[in-house]
């Protein structure tokens, strides 16, 4: 077993103190692409930009082009869990897991059992009314054709961050806590370029900093332990 894998699971045998930070890539082996790599949304054709589509100033201008865009690549159907989401779980009914803070609007880590679960950026699987804030099943919008709308004519939208909206500021608040006073900070599938969520990892104060993710990130220097390989085979073993 590759020696970087024997260390983390030294670190997690030892703490009952850790906290998961995770991006797109810890959904990838689920079958979910991601949004940077070479087959990721972001390198894939659209009438407009993805990161254009998926802004604040678009849905409100847009929303028949938007939600094209959310059914066809936002909605996957038949996903399930994978090692790295199990493993979390079952860390965390083991009492050591403290907190998974992600960046992943997909539900997949309460799918696989976790319970304490900071979703940064929403979640696909929730939905409200943009003017009156009614709450809707995702189904409303996640099928069908057209623009889903209230009962009081406002366009039903997914409860998720959409780029030029802030970061709900309380879950950022608990994220930095959990962050501030963890042991172990594990940080996996994220390239720690999307600000403020990348920002994150600058509060941990411990000294038992990984980052698990396929390719280099800015951060890696200051990491004390970097494993670049697959997120779900590492947590498989550990």
């Amino acid at each position: 077993m590759e020696s970087g894998i024997l260390t983390l699971r030294d670190w997690i045998a030892q703490s009952d103190n850790i906290v998961f930070f995770g991006g797109a890539g810890v959904s990838t082996e689920s079958g979910i692409p991601d949004f940077r790599s070479v087959d990721g949304l972001y390198n894939q054709k659209w009438k407009y930009p993805p990161e254009t589509i998926l802004s604040r100033s678009f849905f409100d201008r847009n929303p028949e082009e938007y939600y094209r865009f959310h059914r066809e690549k936002l909605v996957i159907d038949g996903v399930k869990p994978n090692q790295a989401h199990i493993r979390l779980a079952q860390l965390e009914a083991e009492g050591k897991l403290k907190a998974v803070v992600t960046q992943n609007i997909d539900g997949l880590h309460q799918a696989a059992g976790s319970k304490n679960v900071l979703e940064l950026h929403g979640s696909i699987l929730r939905a409200y009314c943009s003017r009156c804030r009614k709450v809707y099943p995702a189904e409303r919008i996640n099928y069908g054709q057209g623009v889903p709308r209230c009962d009081c004519g406002g366009v039903i939208r997914p409860d998720i961050v959409l780029y030029e909206e802030p970061l709900d500021q309380d879950i950022m608040y608990r994220a930095i806590d959990y962050i501030r006073r963890a042991d172990v900070l594990i940080i996996g599938g994220t390239s720690l370029n999307v600000y403020p969520a990348a920002g994150l990892i600058n509060y941990y104060r411990g000294k038992k900093l990984a980052l698990v993710n396929l390719s280099a990130t800015p951060y890696d220097s200051y990491a004390d332990l970097v494993i670049h390989e697959k997120i779900g085979q590492v947590f498989s073993q550990v």
